[in-house]
């Protein structure tokens, strides 16, 4: 595997001047001096390897670069990282020596691989929403967090869209309701990414938990606000439409609580609610709509969860799985 030399070992004069001009004309730090200079060092052992002079390499040699070192296990973010060196010293270079243009324009690192969503199980979700203490609350506080985490988990709702609904439409001189709440017909009216209104279905658990919150709502409501508190659905201590930080922070509180062995912040709950959709009914699209995605492209990495699902299940039920979980 090729290794590039020692970090102290000499380059070739054009690069050396390159950091040097980072580091005196554009004060770069020296952690990412250090890091360009890494970088240096494997395009000069490629070169030299290949026998090519810095100023003779064109595009497609870059390219064999980036592939022999994709190779030899260097990954998408690693890769970036090179080229992104690369690519800033030949910028520099090119004009000096007067070449046609910088090689490694155009060359990009292969793409990282799409990690999934962290969904909780079923079990862990009812573990968090039904715990004991949530049956018995009675603190407007409390009742409030509820119904905001039964909302999130029975609607699929970005934090985002959470925060930004009211208790119902109000249209005003200056404030018109971006999202906002229907108990009549059991739905919420957000609007999600790129300006998108969408209508998304509550549960009866999500239900009986708003109802309950906004019975005691007003304990929390001052007697004159700014439009968009006095109209919002959740509000804060003090009387405010409630922050997506004091949303994130409560949500970690209850779920640590509750004895969950992973932190939990509002987007799992989001994650969640689709996986279990899916494993349930299996239609993407009906997904698609809930969430608010543009492209189903986006809404397809849950049948991947879904997948792993029904692998660990078959691997704890099959008698002849013959596979460790």
């Amino acid at each position: 595997m090729l290794a590039p030399q020692a970090p102290d070992a000499p380059l070739p004069d054009p690069m050396a001047a390159w950091l040097r001009h980072l580091e005196a004309n554009r004060r770069y730090s020296p952690h990412t001096l250090a890091g360009y200079r890494r970088e240096l060092h494997f395009l000069r052992d490629l070169a030299e390897r290949a026998k090519l002079p810095l100023d003779t390499l064109g595009n497609g040699h870059i390219r064999q670069f980036v592939a022999r070192l994709h190779a030899q296990g260097r990954g998408p973010r690693s890769l970036a990282r090179t080229l992104a060196a690369w690519r800033g010293f030949y910028q520099w270079w090119a004009p000096v020596v007067g070449l046609a243009g910088n090689p490694v324009a155009g060359v990009r690192a292969p793409k990282a691989p799409r990690g999934l969503p962290k969904a909780l199980s079923v079990e862990q979700t009812q573990a968090l929403l039904d715990r004991p203490q949530a049956q018995v609350a009675t603190e407007p506080a409390a009742l409030r967090d509820q119904a905001m985490f039964e909302l999130l988990y029975s609607s699929g709702l970005r934090l985002s869209e959470l925060v930004g609904l009211d208790l119902r439409y109000e249209r005003a001189a200056h404030y018109e309701s971006r999202g906002w709440l229907n108990l009549d017909d059991a739905e919420v009216i957000v609007l999600g990414k790129g300006g998108k209104r969408r209508s998304v279905p509550i549960g009866q658990a999500a239900l009986a938990a708003l109802r309950r919150w906004i019975e005691v709502r007003p304990q929390l409501a001052p007697p004159a606000a700014q439009p968009e508190d006095a109209a919002a659905l959740f509000l804060g201590a003090r009387g405010r439409r409630i922050s997506p930080r004091v949303v994130q922070l409560q949500l970690a509180q209850i779920a640590q609580a509750a004895g969950l062995p992973t932190h939990v912040h509002p987007h799992v709950l989001r994650h969640s609610f689709a996986s279990h959709v899916l494993q349930s009914a299996q239609d993407l699209r009906a997904v698609q709509e809930m969430l608010g995605h543009a492209n189903i492209s986006t809404t397809q990495i849950y049948t991947r969860l879904d997948f792993q699902h029904l692998a660990r299940a078959y691997d704890q039920a099959h008698p002849r799985a013959g596979r460790k979980s």
